[in-house]
């Protein structure tokens, strides 16, 4: 079997290189360049090439805007690591795992400097329905699933859009396909993935309040508020190292250390609890309706003593 994955390394690791140099690559001339049939080149895209950002329009294959991959040896070392995956997914769940775990440390087997404590429900034994839905979101194909909730389950046709991590608990996030409705599934409800033969398009309106939501709070249908947050010298470096949001912006910064920052929201539970965690040194300066419910909710909890 050397020999075989040997040509599939090449073949891959060509076409991942000119991909990434800006080129629209077609199945039919690379199955005569490489000699295979186009059934295999499909497969390569398909299924051995998914989790690099790349995409067909008109017949060729192209790499998505904005992306770029390392050259040479980066290339090969991650298609390696994709071929590594796929061969141990039919070892069953378990095995499965664990070797996805160990080759996320293969970078360095002997000593590794960072630690990270990633406070995150473990989905291990989801993987199965994480790459269907991984697919799914990444052709834009549409699928239905089981979806069981308390003491009821049912069926959902959905468009997915993201999987997100929300305070440590994971979320499909998809448009409801009868009524392109944003709703929100915790990901360990859901069971029976289908692929739908039929694809959808987002506008950039959504990707864009995908991209800012501060937590699973966020809302579609509504549009964004401007939040202004003053913020205490002793907690504003915390804010300038990891903004609350990518849309986050400055407005000003005082000469004993504080800040005034601006952000939008749809919801205001995406705001309100961090305020409250970072009470008294997070205070709402606009809009008034948000800081007088914090401060009714406070005076509430303060009659409870």
């Amino acid at each position: 079997y050397k020999h075989d994955y040997d040509k599939i390394l090449t073949r891959l690791t060509l076409i991942l290189s000119r991909l990434n140099e800006g080129e629209a690559l077609s199945v039919s001339e690379l199955a005569r360049e490489f000699n295979v049939s186009e059934r295999t080149i499909q497969r390569d895209f398909n299924e051995r090439l998914t989790s690099f950002p790349i995409y067909q329009e008109r017949k060729r294959w192209k790499m998505m805007e904005g992306y770029r991959l390392e050259k040479s040896t980066s290339i090969e070392d991650a298609v390696v690591l994709d071929i590594m995956e796929k061969l141990i997914e039919g070892a069953g769940p378990a095995f499965s795992l664990k070797a996805r775990y160990l080759l996320s440390k293969i970078k360095n087997r002997d000593f590794n400097p960072f630690y990270a404590r990633l406070d995150m429900e473990d989905i291990g034994d989801k993987l199965k329905e994480v790459q269907q839905l991984e697919r799914a979101i990444k052709k834009r194909e549409q699928i239905t699933c089981r979806y069981d909730f308390e003491s009821f389950c049912k069926t959902l046709d959905l468009k997915p859009l993201k999987i997100a991590c929300y305070q440590g608990f994971w979320y499909l996030i998809a448009l409801d396909a009868r009524n392109d409705l944003l709703k929100k599934y915790y990901l360990k409800n859901i069971s029976d993935i289908r692929p739908v033969p039929e694809t959808f398009q987002t506008d950039e309106k959504l990707d864009t309040l995908l991209e800012n939501a501060i937590s699973i709070w966020f809302e579609k249908e509504k549009d964004p508020i401007e939040v202004k947050l003053y913020i205490a010298p002793e907690v504003a470096k915390y804010f300038q190292r990891k903004p609350l949001s990518k849309a986050q912006k400055i407005l000003s910064a005082a000469s004993d250390g504080s800040l005034e920052i601006a952000l939008p929201i749809t919801h205001e539970m995406e705001i309100i609890p961090i305020v409250k965690y970072w009470m008294p040194h997070l205070r709402v300066i606009e809009p008034a309706w948000i800081r007088e419910r914090i401060e009714t909710d406070l005076q509430t909890y303060l009659a409870c003593e």
